[in-house]
């Protein structure tokens, strides 16, 4: 068996994306049950912990995805950096990756939420440098070197950046069940029930945004069609 290091990358690529899309269907549907006023309290919480579980697979494989898609970039020569930006690129991602799973593991308490709000800040670098690079090599002022036949590229990124801005807005979201939470825990809250159950019907109608954002992603790096 011949395999090259774009053919693992790939692999890799495949798998992450399918941890992304499966593990948001997962969330979506077990939010149901979170917002369930006619089960108990400790039944909900059972459903919203089920939740953070399934969302850190689908953190973890939008993450991967950017490195993978980068790598896979130098190799088919539209990503121009290679070499020790690669190793560099690599680190700084698994430093990421690290970083969303401690928070995942630290739910729940209040170092858990400050390393959830660390990884937002996190995210607010990369989109905004997801985004430019996209739309500059759309416009083709590089940095992404493109042309007839690579113009997918970056226009798959630029989605991708436009997803990760719907995934940080989730986050917010289910950042606020564990305030919510406690506070219900305290007693009946109608203003807290209230307000989960307009977030999660917001979060809602931007996972279907998210769903149609990730099938475009798909499409784009699957067909490669211009």
């Amino acid at each position: 068996m011949n395999l090259s290091e774009l053919d693992v990358l790939r692999w890799a690529h495949i798998l992450a994306m399918v941890y992304w899309l499966g593990g948001e269907w997962g969330v979506f549907q077990t939010s149901y049950n979170v917002v369930n006023r006619k089960l108990g309290l400790e039944e909900r919480r059972r459903h919203m912990e089920t939740a953070y579980r399934i969302d850190i697979l689908a953190r973890t494989g939008i993450l991967m995805l950017l490195p993978l898609g980068l790598h896979m970039g130098h190799i088919y020569g539209i990503q121009p950096l290679g070499g020790a930006w690669l190793t560099g690129m690599w680190i700084a991602f698994a430093l990421w990756i690290a970083l969303a799973w401690w928070a995942f593991i630290s739910r729940e308490t209040d170092l858990g939420l400050k390393l959830t709000k660390i990884d937002e800040g996190v995210r607010y670098l990369v989109i905004p440098a997801v985004l430019l690079v996209g739309v500059s090599s759309l416009l083709g002022r590089g940095p992404l070197e493109v042309g007839p036949g690579t113009m997918w590229y970056p226009a798959k990124l630029t989605l991708y950046g436009f997803a990760l801005c719907i995934g940080l807005g989730l986050r917010f979201i289910m950042r606020a069940w564990t305030v919510r939470f406690r506070r219900l825990a305290e007693g009946p809250n109608a203003a807290e029930e209230a307000a989960l159950e307009r977030e999660i019907a917001i979060g809602r109608a931007m996972a279907f945004v998210y769903w149609i954002t990730i099938a475009g992603v798909c499409f784009l790096g699957s067909t490669k069609p211009f």
